[in-house]
């Protein structure tokens, strides 16, 4: 599989000569995303989400790189061969100079919904254990344990309840 620089990627879509695929998730590429890229979210990927147009190869990207690394193995599973990844993702894209569609009414990002409601469950928490019953404290460690566990595995089960909310579709 190979790395593709920003230079690159955008001299192969300015030319109409790659079909540009965003891994990231709905919210995000509402948000922002390169000019005629396409999104399959990562946690709906396969390749049969892919529209393959003419057989042009496919470049995967997402935020930084890590996610169309993902992307990539689920095709290299499936036996496809065809594509390549965006080097940084779109951060270096954007780093670069390249030009990206903006919404700023789009809903805010997954990984910030995720903070905020971590934040306002430890910090209830909390609160509620130090003024109300000791018990309260309980909902803390369990945010606490679930952060533990999406560093070890790497997946995180409230940025995937969050995702599923209509407006992060």
């Amino acid at each position: 599989m190979e790395l593709m620089n920003c230079s690159t990627v955008k001299e192969l879509l300015d030319n109409q000569e790659i079909q540009l695929i965003d891994v990231r998730e709905m919210g995000e590429y509402k948000a922002e995303h390169i000019p005629n890229s396409q999104i399959v979210p990562l946690s709906d990927f396969s390749i049969q989400k892919l529209s393959l147009n003419n057989n042009k190869p496919i470049v995967l990207y997402c935020q930084f790189g890590n996610r169309s690394q993902k992307a990539a193995q689920k095709l290299i599973e499936s036996g496809f061969s065809n594509f390549s990844q965006l080097q940084g993702g779109i951060t270096a894209w954007k780093t670069s100079g390249y030009p990206t569609e903006i919404n700023r009414n789009a809903p805010i990002s997954l990984m910030r919904q995720v903070q905020i409601m971590t934040g306002l469950l430890v910090f209830t928490g909390t609160i509620l254990g130090a003024f109300i019953s000791d018990w309260f404290l309980i909902l803390s460690g369990f945010v606490g344990a679930g952060l533990v566990f999406a560093g070890v595995t790497n997946t995180c089960g409230m940025a995937m309840l969050l995702a599923k909310l209509p407006y992060n579709k």
